[in-house]
């Protein structure tokens, strides 16, 4: 595992935990992380990440076929 250091500017009014979860979320949405990967880097169980997705403008749903697919093979 690698570790990132983001300076983030003081006018970003967010939470650690939020900014996190924010990265979380579009690694998850351009397949890069899964929904297991995603909520161990938000540091939240798997079954908050999914629920909060939404609220990032995150599908739990995979646009492609082939990732659907493997969702189903791994559930």
């Amino acid at each position: 595992m690698r570790t990132l250091q983001l300076n983030i500017p003081d006018s970003v009014d967010r939470a650690d935990n939020e900014l996190l979860m924010l990265i979380a979320a579009k690694l998850y949405e351009s397949g890069t992380l899964s929904t297991g990967q995603a909520a161990e880097l938000a540091g939240i169980s798997k079954r908050s990440f999914i629920e909060l997705l939404g609220k990032y403008g995150v599908s739990l749903f995979s646009s492609s076929v082939d990732d659907l697919e493997s969702d189903i093979n791994h559930a």
